[in-house]
C-alpha cells in the first residue's frame, strides 16, 4: 500500500497534538472519489475539534473540512481524472479523515468542480469562506440594497469577506475589532463605519444609528448575541454564523426580552448543499477578475499545520489562513 503525508491529530488537546506522519494513502471505493489535495483553508472550527469539542470525533483523525485539488481517482465516472475540485463539509475531517494530507478520500455529494487559472494557494482560501458568507448573506439576512448591516468580529475572513459582498449588493457596512490597531485594514476592505468592541457596541452603535440597523452578522456569538441583539431596529435580523468568542451556550437567555419586540434571531450553519458549483464559478471569475480581493493572512506548509493552529487560537490573524501542499 502506497503512503502519503498527513496532518494527523493525534488527540484531543494543544496544536502541538497534530503531528505529521507518513500513514496509508486512501484507497478508492463506490461513492467516493480521491483527491489530490493542492491547497486548504483552515477553520476556527478545526480548533475545536482539535480539542475534543465535537461531539462524536474519535482520534487520531485527520482533520480539514475543505480543500481544493485536482481528481486523482473516480471509479463512477463523474469527474475526470486531473478535473479542478474543491470539496466542503459533510463530515469531512470529522467523521472521515479530511484535507489536512496530500490525498483525501470524499464523497460525491460534497465535491464541486471549477476551471480557474488562480494559483492553489489563492483556491484554497475560497470554498468555506464562500459557502459561509454568501449563506449568511443572501439566504439567512436576505440582504438588500440601501440596508444597514453590523459585521460583529469584522476582522475575520469571513467578516471581511462578509464586508465586501454586503458593500457590492449596496449597503452601508459597520464593522467591528476589539484591537484599534485593526480599524484601518477594516475600513481599507470598504466598511463604512468601525467600532472598537469592549464587549458592547450597543451604544455606540446607536449613536451613529439612533434607529439601529437593519441586519446583525453575529461572527463571535453567544458572548455577544444579545447586546447585537440590541443593535437592531424595526424588525431587524440577527443572523449568528460564528463562534468565535468560544463559547456554544449561553448561561441564561430571555426570548421575550433579549429579542426586541419583532426582531428575528435566526442561525446559519452551513453545509454543502448550500454551495452550487455555478455560484462557485462565478465567485471564483470574480476573484479572478479582480472584483472580490481575498483577505488571505499567511500560507503554511503541511509541515506547519500545528504552528498555524497556535497562530489562528492566538488571534494573529487578519484574514485567512491558507495551507498549499
Amino acid at each position: 500500500m502506497s503512503q502519503m503525508k498527513a496532518a494527523v491529530t493525534t488527540k484531543a488537546g494543544a496544536p502541538s497534538v497534530i503531528q505529521v506522519k507518513e500513514v496509508p494513502k486512501p484507497e478508492p471505493k463506490s461513492g467516493w472519489v480521491l483527491i489530490q489535495v493542492k491547497a486548504f483553508g483552515l477553520n476556527r472550527s478545526e480548533i475545536f475539534t482539535r480539542q475534543g469539542e465535537s461531539p462524536g470525533v474519535d482520534f487520531p483523525r485527520i482533520q480539514g473540512i475543505e480543500c481544493v485539488g485536482l481528481v486523482e481517482n473516480d471509479i463512477s465516472g463523474t469527474y475526470q481524472t486531473g478535473q479542478q475540485v474543491a470539496v466542503i463539509m459533510g463530515g469531512m475531517g470529522r467523521f472521515f479523515d479530511g484535507g489536512y494530507a496530500e490525498y483525501a478520500l470524499v464523497p460525491l455529494e460534497i465535491i464541486f468542480p471549477f476551471e480557474s487559472k488562480l494559483p492553489w494557494s489563492t483556491l484554497g482560501a475560497i470554498p468555506e469562506m464562500f459557502q459561509t458568507v454568501s449563506g449568511s448573506i443572501h439566504q439567512a439576512l436576505e440582504l438588500q440594497k440601501g440596508e444597514t448591516l453590523l459585521i460583529r468580529g469584522g476582522t475575520s475572513s469571513i467578516g471581511m469577506l462578509a464586508c465586501q459582498l454586503a458593500k457590492s449588493l449596496g449597503a452601508t457596512v459597520i464593522s467591528t475589532t476589539r484591537n484599534p490597531n485593526k480599524k484601518q485594514a477594516l475600513l481599507d476592505n470598504g466598511a463604512d463605519h468601525v467600532l472598537i468592541d469592549e464587549g458592547a457596541v450597543k451604544k455606540g452603535l446607536r449613536s451613529l444609528f439612533p434607529d439601529g440597523v437593519n441586519k446583525v452578522l453575529e461572527l463571535i456569538g453567544t458572548k455577544t448575541l444579545k447586546d447585537s441583539l440590541g443593535c437592531i431596529g424595526y424588525k431587524g435580523t440577527v443572523c449568528m454564523t460564528g463562534i468565535l468568542g468560544s463559547e456554544w451556550t449561553m448561561n441564561s437567555f430571555t426570548p421575550m426580552g433579549d429579542i426586541p419586540s419583532l426582531g428575528r434571531l435566526t442561525v446559519y450553519m452551513g453545509e454543502s448543499k448550500n454551495l452550487s458549483k455555478d455560484l462557485l464559478q462565478e465567485f471564483i471569475d470574480k476573484v479572478e477578475g479582480g472584483e472580490i480581493h481575498l483577505n488571505i493572512d499567511t500560507i503554511f506548509t503541511l509541515d506547519q499545520v500545528a504552528d498555524a493552529h497556535q497562530y489562528m487560537e492566538d488571534n494573529k490573524a487578519k484574514g485567512k489562513l491558507v495551507v498549499e501542499i
